[in-house]
């Protein structure tokens, strides 16, 4: 029985095809490496079985900057336990930053029921970034301790994050409208040191108090050494010190950046880790060749890499 080939919706001028990022990596590819892929089913093929090939050109793309080198990108195949880019070291956060320590233009828009639409320029992100981290430090947080955050997704988890990846800890986070014994389920496997969190937060047009919560946590999780508040149901905000200049911890490829968790429902949520190199590579791919992220400069009117 033959079935039915569905109609095409939508398909991208010609014109847009051409000048897109996965155009131009195709025609890099070709270039720099000789591989000649025609269209995207034929460079899907080829990601998929030349691994070593295709990361290694994703690395090379997008100069990721590292210390160090590797000489081969997927250096042991065994799972579990595949090692990828062994030798080299880098930041997530570094990269998110690269070209645009005095930009002005808009990092974050961002709006809820909370805030009326505002934007977060990137010298303004920068900032942030570089007061938390250095807030941290004097907590004493250090590379491989846990951070986590008990926060909905506004602009000051944004700068949480990229604080605690710049220093080289690892970050976690639950929504506010889990319940205690949920987010103690998550963070307690992980043993935080800071946790970052709101009093609340709206949604639907009510408010939710989370103070009451907060308190069940600090008091569930005995690895937690501070709590830092963000008044964000009072409708206030972080009051942050003058900042150092931001640093990036050189971490190895594979070092934690996050601690994610299955959902729970067959027992304890699972914590399942990614590392700092490979989000950064699958950020880096997904932005650009899939959703064709791009910014174009005053000057040239060119796009240019996003993030």
């Amino acid at each position: 029985m033959s079935r039915a080939v569905p109609e095409k919706l939508w398909e991208p001028p010609a014109e847009l095809v051409e000048r897109s990022r996965l155009r131009e990596y195709m025609r890099w590819l070709a270039a720099e490496r000789d591989v000649h892929v025609e269209d995207y089913e034929a460079l899907w093929r080829w990601s998929v079985e030349d691994l070593e090939g295709f990361w290694s050109s994703i690395w090379d793309f997008f100069e990721v900057r590292a210390d160090g080198s590797w000489e081969r990108a997927l250096g042991d195949r065994s799972m579990p336990g595949a090692e990828w880019f062994a030798g080299v070291s880098l930041n997530y956060a570094e990269h998110v930053f690269a070209g645009k320590e005095d930009d002005s233009e808009a990092a974050i828009l961002h709006a809820s029921e909370l805030r009326d639409l505002g934007e977060v320029s990137w010298s303004e992100l920068r900032a942030g970034v570089a007061a938390v981290a250095a807030g941290m430090r004097e907590l004493g947080v250090e590379r491989g301790d846990r951070v986590v955050a008990y926060m909905p997704n506004v602009p000051e988890a944004i700068v949480a994050f990229l604080a605690t990846a710049s220093i080289g800890a690892i970050w976690s986070s639950c929504s506010p409208d889990f319940g205690p014994a949920s987010v103690v389920d998550r963070f307690a496997q992980i043993e935080p040191k800071v946790l970052f969190a709101v009093d609340g937060y709206g949604y639907g047009g009510k408010r939710f108090d989370r103070r009451v919560v907060l308190a069940e946590l600090r008091a569930a999780i005995p690895s937690l050494e501070h709590t830092i508040r963000l008044p964000y149901l009072a409708g206030g905000s972080w009051e942050l010190p003058e900042p150092d200049e931001l640093s990036f911890e050189q971490v190895p490829f594979d070092h934690p950046l996050w601690v994610l968790y299955s959902s729970g429902t067959t027992g304890l949520p699972k914590a399942i880790v990614q590392g700092q190199g490979g989000i950064l590579l699958e950020h880096l791919k997904k932005a650009n060749l899939h959703s064709n992220l791009t910014r174009r400069t005053a000057s040239s009117g060119s796009p240019r890499l996003a993030g």
